[in-house]
């Protein structure tokens, strides 16, 4: 019989449901027997025993909310009868950063397909980018684009199209309405042979910012674009500046080399107010960029170790069996990778209320853990300030399968950084400098926090799902994992892995992470295309944090 609830931590109070439990029911778990009060659906929680008002609700090990009422045991736990709390926290003098690594015996000696860098980091991917330094600059960049693309052969002939054109065939017979049938998937096949085919793309990073804002933002923007520029993953750059706003050419390159000091990749700087007209600046742009692509064609794939992966975690769309299937597979990956001496980021710090303590006695030193604990308290300030809250956190679509309380969606969330001690604490738009788990400020947004964290370095993302997320990045490949099979069954043009299994007990937390690490070797080496690079999910959002001016 399978099991139908689950305990997480022997101090909980609280069990999920692992799947649909109708009213009356007996429910044993852990020698506990509770009769369910009203049908409570899977990934929901269920009271384990009486709940009194004012009381704590435990799960994970720890506070995820306070009973607004009398709660009975077996009722369903929701937004009505409990609210958000989570626990105090602060610097302590003792670490707790012990762990016992992961056997890592099966990965000891293998090796991924990359190409490596003169900075000696080695990138996933080769791609080209073409950057607006302001808004300005987004139809020319979007314009030069789409004529390397198209001429270069990195075009795709999307199947949408095709229906299109049968749509429009049947309009011009005289039929005025059709009928198509729906395509299998959204991906596209490439129309001609890609003229450099070490670039595996020409990629686009525009966006709404570079003037209007604060200095600091212009910097902050500077920043993130210049860990792209000088990311493993990126060949080469095209930058095309207005010339009068608040970011500037030379802003930026301060920060590539406070980055890579001595960078020697190809950045091409082109300015509309000194060059003059469009077509001279298109001209230029053009020119230089395919100078540059075939300079940067020349680089091929070579062994590297393992230990060369930065791997950023994230999240998007969870639900109720996030934290107990997916998230704790990814977190398993984390150690791994780790153990053998490669790089994990762990961001999204409103996903982290409730868990501060643990992370911050994990830090490796004091001055990280009181570093980690001022960037959550000053965020938090910062929401408060302008009426809201970490609280605020979870959306329609969490507490509809089960994430009541931003407490309860952030236990579940830090699983994904598994249990290894933290060695870095990095505020936006920062970037990874040492080996070992990094903890970096971000929202919880998932495309601002993606883009946070490849701009961190990541050149692998591992994308946690439960309800459904298309996100991608251009540059680096992010690999979507279902935390429940009904979705990978439904959405299988965005799921690459499916976790489900967890859930119903059919395979360990170790099995499932072992096949994802498999994933990400493979897909590092270029030898599998994640279903967001199919598709051409190329998302890209700056986090702004300052007010418009």
């Amino acid at each position: 019989m399978k099991q139908t609830t689950l305990k997480i931590h022997p101090g909980d109070n609280v069990w999920v449901a692992l799947q649909d439990i109708p009213a009356g029911t007996r429910v044993e778990c852990g020698g506990e027997t509770v009769t369910a009060v009203r049908n409570i659906e899977a990934k929901h929680k269920i009271a384990a025993q009486q709940l009194p008002k004012d009381s704590p609700v435990m799960m994970y090990g720890v506070l995820v909310g306070i009973a607004n009422d009398d709660i009975p045991a077996g009722e369903l736990i929701t937004t009505k009868n409990i609210r958000h709390a989570s626990g105090q926290f602060a610097v302590s003098g003792e670490r707790h950063n012990a762990w016992t690594a992961p056997d890592t015996s099966p990965w000891e000696n293998r090796t991924f397909e990359g190409y490596h860098r003169t900075d000696g980091r080695v990138g996933t991917g080769n791609y080209w980018v073409i950057i607006p330094l302001v808004f300005c600059e987004n139809r020319n960049v979007q314009l030069l684009h789409e004529v390397l693309v198209k001429e270069l052969g990195y075009r795709k002939q999307h199947t949408y199209e095709a229906m299109l054109q049968q749509l429009l065939q049947d309009f011009r017979q005289g039929h005025t309405s059709s009928h198509i049938a729906t395509a299998e998937n959204g991906e596209g096949i490439t129309v001609q042979g890609r003229t450099f085919p070490n670039i595996d793309g020409i990629k686009l990073l525009t966006h709404t910012m570079g003037c209007g804002g604060t200095k600091q933002d212009a910097r902050t923007l500077c920043g993130l674009l210049a860990g792209y520029i000088t990311h493993p993953n990126v060949a080469g750059a095209t930058v095309l500046s207005l010339g009068c706003q608040n970011a500037q050419i030379d802003m930026l390159k301060e920060e590539i080399e406070k980055r890579v000091p001595g960078f020697d990749r190809t950045v091409i700087y082109l300015e509309q107010q000194q060059t003059g007209s469009e077509k001279i600046l298109m001209t230029q742009a053009i020119q230089k960029t395919f100078e540059g692509l075939a300079k940067a064609n020349t680089l091929q794939r070579q062994s590297a170790p393992l230990s060369k992966l930065c791997i950023g975690m994230e999240c998007g769309g969870s639900d109720g069996f996030s934290g107990i299937s997916a998230n704790p597979a990814v977190g398993r990956v984390a150690d791994i990778l780790v153990a053998l001496g490669g790089s994990v980021i762990l961001s999204e710090f409103p996903e982290l209320c409730g868990v501060e303590q643990e992370l911050s006695d994990r830090c490796a030193d004091e001055a990280l853990a009181a570093r980690y604990v001022q960037l959550m308290r000053d965020y938090a300030s910062s929401a408060e300030a302008v009426g809201s809250g970490f609280d605020s956190n979870p959306s329609a679509g969490n507490i509809r399968d089960g994430l009541i309380t931003d407490a309860i969606k952030s236990a579940g969330a830090a699983k994904k950084g598994g249990s290894s001690p933290v060695t870095d604490v990095i505020d936006y738009p920062g970037w990874v400098q040492r080996p070992g788990l990094a903890l970096l400020c971000t929202p919880g947004s998932d495309v601002e926090s993606t883009t946070a964290e490849v701009g961190a370095g990541a050149n692998i993302v591992l994308f946690t799902t439960g309800l459904g997320t298309p996100t991608g990045n251009p540059v680096t490949p992010v690999i979507k994992l279902s935390t429940n099979s009904k979705l990978a069954a439904k959405m299988p043009d965005i799921i690459d892995l499916d976790t489900g299994a967890i859930i119903s007990g059919d395979v360990s937390i170790d099995e499932v992470a072992a096949n994802i690490f498999e994933l990400v070797i493979a897909t590092a080496s270029g030898h599998y295309s994640t279903k967001a690079q199919q598709l051409g999910q190329d998302d890209f959002i700056p986090w702004k944090r300052g007010i418009s001016l």
